[in-house]
């Protein structure tokens, strides 16, 4: 079955073409973590990567940025194939690929300016005035300017959260990787770090993607998605597309959850708006 296409009016700023990755596992089998897929991703959206435990969707992510590197296949960003590029030149590229990770990554022993600054002090030569307005203008992005000489320690998990998207954002990259960056948070906590995530895309253009198993997640943040199983790509589809038909237990889902969330808005705008006469006469 041909998986849904949508063709967007660009050239994709992301494009894998038949990427495959195999993984020996203890006992001497080999596991097929992701079996010749084909995805391309248009600058400036929101992609999400869905799909249940072990249906390859992380595996996918980290080949974009070759933490993971395909066994075959090219991976190409921004028009340029990663698989063959020098170890150098793999360097410079990826500081334009930022990656956020589910348990923050943070270095625990230095400060969040320490943790803000590093990927800056690792690459390139700016001086110190560069770095530190750089660091501050990352962290006023996500709303912890007062939280520059904080330690991890001294954070809320969704703080952490927010300095890890910080620090991702210091090289100025073109594409964030994010890999289950909610599911450690609790409600609340997610709530805002998917609008700190809706505002880097929509102020700065950063083109996201996203790997979740939260499928409310992927309706609040994503307008594009990718469904995965067994290593292999089922389908994708627009997100506020509600007229194609879903190939996908998740999509069908994902669907349901769009009508709800539809009915419940529906119901809200009702409510406030018998609401406004009472509120006229008082």
């Amino acid at each position: 079955m041909t998986p849904n296409s949508s063709s967007p009016s660009a050239p994709p700023l992301i494009r894998l073409e038949a990427v495959s990755k195999t993984f020996k596992l203890p006992d001497g089998r080999v596991f097929e973590a992701v079996k010749s897929v084909s995805l391309d991703m248009a600058e400036g959206r929101i992609f999400g990567l869905i799909g249940k435990s072990g249906a390859g969707k992380s595996t996918l992510l980290r080949m974009i940025n070759l933490l993971e590197r395909p066994d075959a296949g090219q991976v190409l960003v921004d028009g340029r194939d990663l698989t063959r590029l020098s170890k150098r030149e793999l360097r410079e590229t990826r500081q334009g690929i930022g990656m956020i990770f589910q348990q923050f990554n943070l270095l625990q022993n230095a400060s969040v300016y320490e943790n803000v600054a590093f990927p800056l002090k690792l690459h390139g030569n700016r001086s110190r005035a560069e770095i530190e307005a750089r660091v501050r203008e990352c962290l006023a992005v996500v709303g912890l300017t007062d939280k520059l000489h904080s330690y991890p320690a001294q954070l809320s998990g969704g703080q952490k959260q927010r300095v890890a998207i910080a620090r991702a954002l210091a090289p100025h990259p073109k594409v964030l990787l994010c890999d289950e960056p909610t599911s450690a948070l609790d409600t609340e906590t997610t709530r805002s770090v998917l609008d700190t995530l809706r505002e880097i895309n929509q102020r700065l253009g950063v083109t996201i993607i996203i790997v979740t198993h939260e499928l409310h997640v992927v309706h609040a943040l994503c307008d594009h998605v990718a469904v995965l199983e067994n290593g292999q790509l089922v389908e994708r589809f627009d997100v506020g597309d509600q007229a194609t038909p879903r190939l996908s237990a998740l999509g069908r889902e994902l669907a349901q959850e769009q009508v709800r969330e539809d009915i419940l808005k529906e119901h809200a705008a009702r409510i406030a708006q018998a609401a406004e006469p009472t509120t006229r006469a008082a």
